[in-house]
């Protein structure tokens, strides 16, 4: 099949990125691993031996990250509906986190306890229509952050990636009457074009 030019343009940025090319080096399985690393960096998200809950992990670069950053003594909880090759030291649900099944999985493996941080970097499938593609996004966060009132602990934080635009105000208003401190992030490895932001919740309140 003959690609379009959109699509060879696409192909050429992605082969010549920096973050593609350091990720193969670095052995992560996506570039959105450096985002990740940038805002620890900044924000100092991880602690050893914290417990972590990644929503809509697959392929798993930010499982991989959090599994360095927590150490042996932590724990991460990766969760999607799509498959997800192993990583060592990463407990991988395959489901929708929506189900009960699913749920029930992930509350068995808590045994009680709730995590520290809850990570998501999830996106819909995208359908070229700008106004779905909005709707669709914010859905799967306000659903990530009902998560977090669930199995985050008081005090605790999550980072959510979001998108600017037709829902982002409303949204902004539900982190800042769930979390203590709601602050907004662009990573550098985030590409200019992309409307992408991730708002960081700190200290969940009880």
């Amino acid at each position: 099949m003959k690609r379009s030019k959109s699509s060879n343009a696409w192909l050429r940025e992605h082969v010549n990125d920096h973050y593609v090319q350091q990720a193969q080096k670095d052995n992560y399985r996506a570039r959105a691993a450096y985002k990740l690393l940038e805002i620890d960096e900044k924000d100092k998200l991880f602690k050893q031996g914290a417990w972590v809950a990644d929503l809509g992990a697959a392929p798993g670069s930010w499982s991989q990250v959090a599994k360095q950053k927590v150490g042996e003594a932590g724990r991460v909880f990766a969760l999607d509906m799509l498959p997800m090759d192993p990583i060592r030291g990463v407990e991988f649900i395959q489901g929708d986190f929506r189900e009960d099944a699913v749920l029930a999985q992930f509350t068995k493996l808590l045994d009680g306890r709730l995590v520290d941080l809850a990570i998501c970097d999830i996106a819909p499938n995208i359908t070229g229509m700008a106004v779905t593609d909005q709707a669709r996004s914010f859905y799967l966060c306000e659903l990530a952050l009902d998560f977090c009132r669930d199995y985050l602990k008081p005090g605790g934080n999550f980072l959510v990636k979001t998108f600017q635009g037709s829902g982002y105000t409303e949204y902004m208003q539900q982190m800042r009457d769930t979390f203590q401190t709601v602050l907004s992030r662009k990573p550098a490895a985030s590409r200019d074009r992309s409307t992408e932001i991730y708002l960081l919740g700190k200290g969940k309140k009880p």
